[in-house]
């Protein structure tokens, strides 16, 4: 899996533009975990808060379902904040080392250039480049079409795993290996989900896997006090989400009813 160049990075955003109606989104980002025996004198490293013991397959995925970036391996009881804080990704993110594009201006917005995003849930801190949904508590109509919004493209990494899950029948029970080879088997699994996606990207197990344009389900609990650049980024894109040049059809549909 190379390391996606400027112009890769360019082509995933007009994905997801396209296909969700997010501009400048790079990526959606989940960790999800993957059920192992338990590790030979491991505690409880391994134990998840699902119960069961697992390894942490942190993924960055693009609107075609497939897999940008992966991390493998980390402990089951690791929250998703701190695998990505401790991984490569999040390193070179930091270090500025991922060839992201300059930021560019959203489509008819007269605003400011907006930096290039990776989209995630509420178990990931907010920075200028990580886009988290608004908290539960005063939630305007505006927050709340930034959140339905952002949930839309986030949607496509919990598909990309699911298809994956859905393709290679190793995860739907523990993995009985020890931990080295039950990550090379992942890794295995990973490349050659992006190998069929490439060659077969519409087969019949994923139909019930594409998010559609309606009502997603919102779960916006927030755990850690974000940065001022996070804010000032994460404000842009509510503004341009609720203006005419930004806005979709059915958005205030979608967000009847969510709190």
């Amino acid at each position: 899996m190379p390391q996606p160049k400027a112009e890769d990075w360019l082509r995933i955003a007009d994905g997801f533009y396209e296909s969700a109606q997010f501009p400048n989104c790079i990526g959606a980002l989940d960790g999800n975990h993957i059920r192992v025996k338990k590790p030979p004198h491991s505690g409880s490293r391994f134990f998840n808060y699902k119960q069961y013991f697992s390894v942490v397959l942190s993924d960055l995925a693009d609107s075609n379902y497939r897999f940008i970036i992966v991390d493998i391996g980390a402990y089951g009881s690791t929250s998703d904040a701190c695998i990505f804080s401790s991984s490569r990704l999040g390193d070179r993110l930091r270090a500025n080392q991922l060839a992201f594009p300059e930021p560019r201006r959203l489509p008819g917005y007269t605003g400011p250039p907006a930096p290039f995003v990776i989209v995630a849930d509420e178990g990931f801190a907010l920075t200028p480049h990580v886009m988290r949904p608004f908290a539960r508590r005063s939630l305007d109509v505006r927050r709340r079409i930034f959140n339905y919004r952002l949930t839309r493209a986030r949607q496509y990494v919990e598909c990309a795993f699911g298809i994956l899950c859905s393709k290679w029948r190793v995860f739907n029970s523990s993995i009985q290996m020890d931990q080295e080879n039950a990550i090379l088997v992942i890794q295995a699994c990973v490349v050659l989900h992006n190998f069929t996606r490439m060659h077969n990207p519409f087969s019949a197990v994923d139909q019930n896997q594409f998010p559609s344009s309606g009502s997603v389900g919102l779960d916006l609990t927030l755990h850690r006090r974000p940065g001022t650049a996070g804010i000032a980024v994460r404000d842009m894109y509510a503004d341009f989400f609720s203006c005419p040049e930004g806005a979709v059809p059915w958005q205030v549909d979608a967000i009847r009813g969510s709190v």
